[in-house]
């Protein structure tokens, strides 16, 4: 036992192996207790566009666009989302923009302020509102993206809304992507199409495939539900209280 103990002893003595030219443990680089901070107080963009798609199915609203623009550090950054859909050819159609001042919270969710312009048009003619923006946007239990806003337009009306989804991992490249958005108001908006109280439920699930990260084709089917005041309104517009589409296009982004 003593003998098999030998050559350890003598190597520890000898202050490390043999060779003198590799060094006994791995050398680390140097590490400045700024460098962190330094990090994330660097400056990021992102432009993400969530949903392009058109619903062939459905000749009355066949394109729709949804998807943000991010700049900022790791604790304060300015957002701009835009989301719309409308009928190109017949030159009509509705979206709005928010502009955003964002704020880290939590580890996992951001504070956001600012405006929102809803704007409509059809064909030479045009429209818009402002209205004011509180919410919050992150990552819950189990990767749950959430987004409720608060919104008070200049007449002081008060509504709000909860978006919610999900991404399912099928295979490292197929993703389900399944969401919800919710809309609720305290006051009618007839000019708007808003109803007081719950205004419109939407589902929706998307299948994409990521051939590369940053383009990613998908097919999907959303269904839009109106409610109340809200499906009273689009009854006397002519419009749908239900309706149901099959969708196909791509999520990008850079």
């Amino acid at each position: 036992m003593k003998r098999a103990l030998l050559p350890l002893v003598l190597v520890l003595v000898s202050g490390g192996p043999a060779n003198a030219d590799e060094p006994a443990y791995p050398e680390y680089p140097a590490f400045e207790p700024g460098e962190a901070v330094a990090a994330d107080k660097s400056i990021y963009s992102l432009v993400f566009i969530e949903k392009l798609e058109a619903a062939p199915i459905n000749t009355d609203v066949p394109l729709e666009l949804e998807g943000f623009w991010r700049v900022g550090d790791s604790y304060n950054s300015v957002w701009l989302k835009v989301e719309g859909e409308g009928d190109i050819p017949d030159r009509e159609g509705e979206g709005e923009a928010q502009l955003l001042y964002s704020r880290i919270l939590t580890a996992f969710f951001d504070f956001q302020v600012g405006v929102r312009a809803d704007v409509g048009f059809h064909d030479n003619d045009a429209r818009a509102r402002p209205l004011l923006v509180l919410g919050l946007e992150g990552l819950a239990p189990y990767f749950f993206e959430l987004e409720p806003a608060i919104f008070v337009s200049i007449e002081g009306d008060v509504s709000a809304r909860l978006e919610a989804s999900y991404d399912l991992l099928i295979t490292q490249r197929m993703v389900l992507t399944p969401d919800i958005e919710v809309n609720v108001a305290v006051q009618e908006v007839a000019d708007w199409g808003i109803g007081s109280g719950l205004g419109d439920l939407e589902l929706g699930a998307r299948l994409r495939y990521e051939f590369i990260r940053e383009v990613a084709p998908y097919i999907g089917v959303n269904w839009v539900r109106r409610f109340a005041g809200t499906a009273d309104l689009a009854e006397a517009a002519g419009e749908p209280v239900s309706e149901t589409r099959f969708v196909a296009g791509a999520r990008v982004w850079w």
